[in-house]
């Protein structure tokens, strides 16, 4: 009973950053998701509750969507997902999550530094293969797209609209993924419907929370999700 508990009160705090943010939910929920479950299990709760999250904020925020950026991030992400379905296959990913972990963490450095990022076309296309790449091979689109609108000072607006509808796009492709390896077992929707109702309370909290952060401290609390990300990465891979 505690378990479910816990896990009711991961969905409604993970869900409530990744409403907030437009990022946040992995980051938060997989550690403590692993050691609920078995590593497929957690890692597809994980997706279909993102995803389901993501869906509904996209369709609330869709006038937020820079609609050219995130076209162009699909069509990189395009040229990406195949090179990272091959990494995932056929060579062994830590050495790519050790090098990530280490780009992310340097990245945070920059930014942190004033290095800005121009925002160009090319820019968005490169953001989107590594974003695809990082989805079929780690499950991890995330960390390009948080280093690139951080680097170019987009609005926290447009920021978690267009991050959100990537999410809707790749998101599907990692659960696919999972499913050809592994089928989702009983219990993992059985655990998607006990937490959904939580899942969306932590969507009109998010919204609540988002209303009240001002730019300056989104972009901090966007450093701090880079540096956890990069951190619990490196953690458990060496």
């Amino acid at each position: 009973m505690s378990s479910v508990f816990g896990l009711m009160v991961l969905v409604l705090v993970a869900s409530t950053l990744q409403a907030g943010t437009g990022f946040g939910f992995s980051i938060m929920a997989t550690p403590f998701l692993l050691l609920l479950f078995e590593p497929h299990d957690a890692i597809q709760l994980n997706i279909i509750l993102s995803l389901v999250i993501s869906v509904i904020m996209t369709y609330k925020l869709r006038s937020e969507v820079n609609k050219e950026s995130l076209i162009r991030l699909i069509k990189g992400s395009l040229i990406g997902i195949f090179p990272g379905m091959l990494l995932f296959i056929f060579l062994d990913v830590r050495p790519l999550k050790i090098l990530v972990s280490i780009l992310i963490l340097a990245s945070i450095a920059l930014l942190i530094v004033k290095i800005n990022v121009k925002q160009t076309n090319t820019n968005e296309l490169i953001t989107g293969a590594l974003a695809g790449l990082l989805t079929t091979s780690l499950g991890m689109p995330g960390p390009p797209l948080l280093i690139y609108f951080a680097g170019a000072k987009v609005d926290k607006s447009t920021l978690r609209g267009t991050a959100l509808a990537y999410f809707v796009f790749v998101l599907p492709i990692s659960l696919l993924l999972q499913f050809s390896m592994y089928s989702i077992s009983k219990g993992v929707w059985i655990s998607t419907l006990w937490t959904l109702p939580f899942a969306i309370m932590g969507i009109y909290l998010g919204q609540w929370v988002f209303t009240r952060l001002k730019q300056q401290l989104f972009e901090k609390i966007i450093y701090a999700l880079l540096f956890f990300m990069g951190i619990y990465l490196l953690l458990t891979t060496l």
